[in-house]
């Protein structure tokens, strides 16, 4: 990030006050294309849709030079099973079965990937068709068991990327997935989890993407208040069920080409077909541009799980600590452990810039893709979080004796950085 960048993000965000951006719905009827690489740079991106929170897909020259879409794929353009199953047969994967709703989502089982293909091939003869259903392999973690190198490349628009860093800084997971399927597999309506960016690229096949801008799910919801499983379910027409219906404008569509990148911004709900048999490389994401919206939805989960036990908050001892460890077990993440990763990143800017790394460079030369001036940033937009956080009545019944630093100490800290680097 350069310094214009930075001063033109925080002009964007001090216009805010703090609130999250309108959710009116937005006017578009198409998603910008993305052609060359050498003619796009990272400020270009940064401004042009990663702040404004909009969709675009990248060419596939973006991704012209990754290993697994030279090995991953035949010739001809479909999934190479052989070099699949000599490099990953053995390895366990997450597998949906398309067929089956289980709420708004698809049941799952865990199968050797040698499995999995064995039932692709036999559903590609059987016309698309098997008894087992129509699988899916979806949110496979590569990359916590292997090397990406020789598999993909992070371009450089997502290499801040929060989420990740926090959670290979603990080594214990990662929001790096890989899914594959056939012709006909899909994802259900949805917004990505923690209301993170998403950017997923088809290695090889086409998907079909429909686009719903933040707010317009409101107008998709039942007579019950629930969201829908389908978008494209004639049931959506009945005025009966889906009352609101009419207030919703029609979803934004895009069919992306094998080796293309789809941006998919925060808290656009979304559903996916694979129009062809289809590999992609997904990955989920934080950074400064949307935390705010991580801390809005993480209020809400908890919101909605005091509501679901409201009854018992006056007989059960601890209840707010109770709806703590509900919303963990629900959402991944509750209010303590949002305040360990606001800290870890902190931390790191805090030590690069005190250090005065080269761009790009932390402790122990891992090269994150960061410069001082992102760094700065990064600092400014944990401390207007953190200052929410804080003064949060359910964060202050949190018990933080033992946390290191506490969480004024760390705000305070984050002011004095953003106060001294003020004309960097």
């Amino acid at each position: 990030m350069d310094r214009e960048t930075r001063v033109f993000a925080e002009s964007h965000f001090r216009g805010l006050e703090g609130r999250l951006p309108s959710r009116a719905c937005l006017k578009l009827d198409r998603v910008d294309f993305i052609e060359k690489p050498d003619s796009f740079s990272y400020a270009e991106f940064f401004k042009g849709y990663l702040l404004p929170n909009l969709p675009c897909v990248f060419s596939s020259a973006f991704t012209e030079d990754w290993g697994s879409r030279r090995l991953w794929v035949t010739p001809s353009g479909k999934p190479n099973f052989d070099y699949l199953l000599q490099n990953y047969g053995d390895v366990v994967v997450p597998v949906a079965n398309c067929g089956v709703q289980e709420y708004n989502s698809n049941p799952k089982e865990h199968m050797p990937l040698r499995d999995y293909i064995s039932y692709w091939k036999e559903y590609i003869q059987g016309n698309y068709s098997s008894s087992r259903g129509c699988l899916y392999l979806k949110d496979w973690h590569l990359c916590r068991d292997f090397s990406a190198e020789g598999v993909f490349t992070l371009p450089i628009y997502f290499s801040s990327d929060w989420l990740n860093e926090y959670w290979d800084a603990l080594d214990v997971d990662d929001y790096r997935f890989v899914y594959m399927g056939p012709t006909g597999t899909w994802s259900p309506f949805h917004a990505d989890i923690f209301r993170s960016f998403s950017w997923s690229v088809n290695i090889c096949g086409r998907k079909k993407w429909f686009f719903f801008p933040p707010g317009q799910e409101e107008a998709l919801r039942d007579c019950h208040g629930g969201l829908p499983y389908d978008v494209t379910s004639p049931t959506l027409l009945d005025s009966r069920l889906h009352p609101m219906r009419d207030r919703c404008g029609p979803p934004l569509e895009v069919t992306q080409e094998a080796g293309e990148m789809v941006f998919v911004p925060s808290g656009w709900h979304h559903q996916v077909h694979n129009l062809e048999d289809t590999i992609s490389i997904n990955h989920n994401w934080v950074n400064g541009c949307n935390l705010a919206n991580m801390w809005h939805f993480l209020q809400q989960e908890l919101s909605a799980v005091q509501q679901e036990v409201i009854e018992w908050r006056d007989t059960m001892p601890d209840w707010h600590h109770h709806c703590q460890v509900i919303m963990k077990s629900c959402s991944g993440i509750n209010f303590e452990e949002f305040y360990h990763f606001l800290k870890i990143i902190a931390e790191r800017r805090l030590l690069l810039l005190a250090k005065g790394m080269s761009p790009g460079q932390v402790e122990g030369g891992e090269d994150t893709g960061l410069g001082p001036q992102q760094a700065v940033f990064d600092i400014g937009r944990i401390a207007e979080v953190l200052e929410s956080v804080v003064v949060h009545p359910d964060f202050q019944r949190v018990d933080t004796s033992t946390f290191s630093p506490r969480p004024e100490a760390l705000l305070r800290q984050l002011e004095e950085a953003v106060a001294a680097t003020t004309s960097l």
